[in-house]
């Protein structure tokens, strides 16, 4: 049995991943890594300066000139975003800056300036990190990769749900429209496109209470873990 268990989770947006991921982990003992916060978080502060997202050379040369220093810090056992060390957690959960997410997350220069950092924390602690390609390119050998998906009209209903509990303003056609282009564009760009590793178990949760796909996930890992 490896000392170390690397659980990479990936699948479409509103699939669930970062709340099941979490407790999961949290049953487990294992770190929890939601990698789209990451994504979030510099999609958020490029647009609070200004820098066009779309523009990919902007957006490159803004990273690469030392303007953010972005990190994840485990506080009381739960993650929180800090860019230059003022805490992004909470902001970063808005339909806007899901879509600023996706479109940074499209440019390579980004990826790359945020892969070492996502590799950093599987080296000496058992994970599980989900987003769109860790167990394809992130974490490509990792012990256990599952791929998390649902029916985007149930995807699209938890994040209105989730978005009204939080007392953001929301209606489920525009959020269904939002989750279906963030969909294309993350399985069509060019760099890292979203798609189920070859060696990932598919898990869809469908109808599926959260426990119930809480329940799923560890026991596939606690089968990999009594191997």
């Amino acid at each position: 049995m490896c000392n170390i268990i690397r659980t990479a989770i990936d699948g479409p947006v509103g699939a669930g991943k970062s709340t099941i991921a979490r407790e999961c982990a949290r049953r487990l003992g294992f770190i929890y890594i939601d990698t789209g916060a990451l994504y979030r978080a510099i999609g958020v502060f490029c647009n609070e300066n200004s820098i066009d997202v779309h523009d990919d050379k902007a957006t490159a040369e803004f990273i690469a000139s030392g303007a953010i220093n972005i990190e994840l810090r485990f506080i009381n056992k739960e993650q929180r975003v800090f860019v230059n060390n003022s805490d992004y957690t909470e902001k970063i959960r808005t339909p806007d800056a899901s879509m600023l997410a996706s479109r940074v997350s499209a440019n390579p220069e980004v990826r790359a300036f945020l892969l070492e950092l996502q590799r950093s924390f599987a080296r000496d602690n058992s994970v599980i990190m989900d987003g769109r390609d860790i167990g394809t390119v992130v974490l490509p050998d990792a012990e256990i990769k599952i791929f998390l998906t649902a029916d985007p009209e149930e995807r699209a209903k938890r994040r209105y749900d989730e978005l009204i509990e939080k007392g953001v303003s929301a209606d489920y056609e525009t959020v269904l429209a939002d989750l279906n282009k963030r969909d294309y564009d993350d399985s069509h760009r060019a760099n890292a496109p979203l798609k189920q590793a070859d060696d990932a178990i598919l898990v869809n949760t469908t109808g599926n209470t959260f426990e119930q796909s809480v329940e799923r996930i560890v026991k596939i890992i606690n089968e990999k873990l009594n191997k």
